[in-house]
């Protein structure tokens, strides 16, 4: 596997444990089991850990060897992960864990259950270093290893066809439908970002690690002393030290150029079928850029919200772009996480608001629609790095301005803001239809009406 993603992997140094006969638990036949393992795989233990270049990107790697007693994670797997992640953060490098595993080892029992403590520690430790974690999850990826390596990373790739879940196949309910338990079903079900066939994963991994590193991986000095941040550094912004990130640069217009004369004139403009969407925004703005997908928790809103990180001009920007239609509660999740990951890594972000509120069918209401809106608001209000809005269509209610930055918000001249739809409006305040178009007027919702407000910057041209 290590072949596929790199040409000059160098293994780190094996951190030296006692050994006593058959394990911990004095399984019989374990250290037989062991050592024809070993002789299968020319490895001494379920993982390989070292650095590497990927697409010149410099990482650590951790390469699980499924061949090695299933790719079950021990006593002296634990302490190959914990070494790694350590030097991870001592050289400012990115982690890769390419996971192949089984779960924990049943021969070394509860002890070898609690390396998963170990890992998630080390995990959490190096995520608030402010270093990315990039999963690969191959054939299979069950047990513990996927609740830590795996689900646990910042982006989560996966090859086609993939047995990727938490419960292995031999201990699943009898009725249990398989197809529930592979890579492209954890894409749909929003638990993992996008399968990646194997002959584009050195390149689109390369891709990630440039985006996510901002080339810099490697070349920042190890905080000194306990406890230390590095200047700029997540934690340091967190303890209230100003971020040094200048915010993304706005967008320029691509659509209509003279403002709106009236407020309805704004709406139409904004509910035109030919106006720009946020596709045409992302692919003027950026050279180019990778998509996250999914929120951790069952969801997706592909149709709804755009989520990633693109290059612009040499340097890294996230963004979170709603698409026009109504925003799900997935989608603002999605774009909660992508916020507080760029924050994380240093990374400014840009949003495009455009949707006509939130999704406010029974279902989102299940889905928890108004938790997933304060979701966003949350992340918007607590960024750590600068946060650039633009309003390139509709802006719905608070469905929109949950995405917006305070101070730092900028509008198309086809666009409009506002409270509710004006359609809306009327309706609640028992106006008939004919009066909608006044209505919208008295709302002030124009692209100059929102700036004279204060509620936004001027309007953006082109």
């Amino acid at each position: 596997m290590l072949a596929a993603v790199t040409d000059d992997f160098s293994e780190l140094p094996h951190p030296a444990r006692e050994s006593t006969p058959d394990g911990p638990l004095a399984w019989r036949g374990y250290d037989a089991s062991h050592a024809r393992a070993a002789e299968r795989t020319g490895e001494t233990e379920s993982v390989v850990c070292g650095t590497a270049h990927v697409e010149g990107t410099p990482a650590v790697l951790i390469a699980f060897e499924f061949g090695f007693l299933g790719g079950s994670l021990g006593e002296r797997t634990g302490d190959r992960l914990e070494a790694a992640y350590r030097h991870a953060r001592e050289h400012r490098l990115p982690v890769v864990p390419l996971v192949a595993t089984g779960g924990s080892r049943m021969q070394e029992g509860m002890l070898a259950l609690t390396q998963l403590q170990r890992v998630a520690r080390q995990s959490a430790l190096t995520r608030e270093a402010g270093l990315p974690q990039i999963a690969v999850l191959r054939d299979p990826t069950t047990g513990g290893g996927w609740a830590t390596l795996g689900a646990g990373a910042d982006v989560i790739l996966a090859l086609p066809g993939a047995q990727v879940g938490f419960a292995g196949s031999r201990v699943r309910p009898p009725d249990a439908d398989p197809a529930a338990y592979t890579a492209e079903a954890q894409v749909a079900a929003g638990a993992a970002d996008t399968v990646v066939p194997l002959a584009e994963l050195r390149e689109t991994l390369g891709r990630w690690l440039r985006l996510l590193t901002g080339g810099t991986a490697g070349t920042t000095p190890a905080p000194s002393g306990p406890g230390a941040a590095a200047p700029g550094s997540p934690l340091e912004i967190a303890l209230g030290s100003p971020s040094e990130v200048a915010p993304a640069p706005v967008p320029a217009a691509l659509g209509a150029t003279g403002l709106p004369a009236t407020g309805w004139e704004a709406v139409q403009r904004a509910r035109a079928a030919e106006r720009p969407r946020a596709e045409a925004y992302l692919d003027a703005y950026f050279a180019h850029r990778l998509p996250i997908s999914g929120d951790r928790c069952g969801g997706t809103d592909p149709d709804g919200m755009l989520c990633g990180f693109g290059e612009r001009e040499g340097r890294t920007v996230a963004y979170a772009a709603q698409t026009g239609t109504a925003t799900r509660p997935a989608g603002y999740r999605t774009a909660a996480r992508l916020i507080r990951l760029a924050g994380r890594l240093g990374v400014p972000v840009l949003t495009l608001v455009d949707t006509p509120g939130a999704a406010n069918d029974a279902d989102a209401e299940r889905q928890g629609a108004g938790a997933a809106i304060a979701d966003v608001f949350d992340a918007v209000a607590t960024a750590r790095t600068p946060v650039t809005t633009l309003v390139i269509g509709e802006g719905g209610s608070g469905g929109a301005l949950a995405l917006a930055a305070p101070g730092n918000t900028w509008a198309t001249p086809d666009s409009y803001f506002s409270v509710i739809a004006p359609e809306l409006a009327a309706a609640i305040l028992k106006r008939p239809p004919t009066e909608v178009e006044t209505t919208a007027d008295q709302l002030r919702i124009r692209p100059q009406d929102l700036a004279d407000l204060g509620v936004i910057q001027r309007p953006r041209g082109r």
